[in-house]
């Protein structure tokens, strides 16, 4: 019991790093498309592109997916992930990089922990241990030293910004909860995540009908190859499936590897010089993470009686 949730919970680092590395890709392909393709052009595309993919990998390992959307219940669950989870979070953290900047943007996203907790608390009655609630604001810490370089006093939020980034914190907790009903009903991660990627997509190409006009070569392809399998299609199926074996709060509080994957992908690909203060961020990442593997003796004893 205690090996499988420590393997899941890596399963859900690798996955939250994947989605960290792929913000250093998306940099990547901006420059690339000398800006022909927009944070709005690279979400629709990458959902897109990424569902249709899974979707075959599904057909092909005989997961039969099509059987998911015979049913207006499933339906309509899957298609509420792909919107208000994956779009949802997708779109309105570009968003909030536009109107404000990436430190902003990853600092808020990362309340969805502390959202999922209060959902989980009121209405899954799930009663909350002091350690999650202590690594969460641990974590919290770490994540502003990282992407403020330790000057607190830089971060100005305007409406725009706060309201962007609160519901892309809100779209990260949906990414966490929607699923999980899907998922007690035998369906396969790879069927869920297919569905709402492809659904998602379509969503915000009806909001937003656009037809970009973009001069391919091969770098632009290269970096999107890599978002849509290294950023998307890998980590999403990693992560919906690690909701089969590890509850949705610690999950989210895991996302803390996002941005400290981002910065070592930055490091590596971008020359980003790791301060003091970013590399105390990111140790206190490490201490929170590896702390939320913790139980105490009795509910240990408990788990391994069951």
């Amino acid at each position: 019991m205690k090996n499988t949730k420590l393997f899941w919970s890596l399963i859900g680092i690798i996955a939250c790093s994947c989605w960290g590395i792929s913000g250093v890709f998306a940099k990547e392909l901006f420059k690339a498309s000398h800006g022909q393709v927009s944070s709005l052009v690279l979400t629709q595309s990458r959902l897109i592109v990424s569902g249709i993919i899974v979707l075959i990998i599904a057909q092909l390992t005989k997961k039969q997916p099509i059987r998911m959307v015979k049913k207006w219940s499933n339906f309509w669950l899957v298609f509420l992930y792909g919107l208000l989870g994956l779009m949802a979070n997708q779109l309105f953290y570009f968003l909030t990089i536009q109107y404000g900047n990436a430190a902003i943007a990853t600092i808020l996203q990362f309340l969805n922990p502390f959202f999922i907790m209060i959902y989980m608390a009121i209405f899954a009655h799930e009663h909350l241990r002091r350690i999650e609630i202590i690594n969460a604001i641990i974590a919290f810490f770490g994540v502003i030293m990282i992407v403020t370089n330790g000057h607190f006093d830089h971060l100005t939020l305007s409406f725009p910004v706060l309201f962007f980034g609160i519901l892309s914190a809100l779209g990260a907790m949906a990414c966490s909860l929607l699923p999980r009903p899907l998922l007690t009903k035998r369906f396969s991660s790879i069927e869920i995540t297919g569905w709402g990627l492809l659904l998602g997509g379509i969503a915000l190409c009806l909001l937003h009908p656009q037809v970009p006009h973009i001069h391919l070569n091969y770098a632009v392809i290269f970096w999107f190859v890599l978002i849509v399998i290294v950023g998307t299609i890998i980590p999403f199926i990693a992560y919906t499936e690690a909701l089969k074996h590890v509850s949705p709060t610690i999950l989210g509080l895991l996302d803390a590897c996002e941005p400290l994957m981002a910065t070592i992908g930055s490091m590596v690909l971008m020359n980003l010089h790791l301060t003091t203060a970013m590399s105390f961020g990111s140790l206190i990442i490490i201490i929170a993470v590896v702390g939320l593997s913790y139980q105490p003796k009795s509910k240990r004893l408990s788990s391994n009686a069951k």
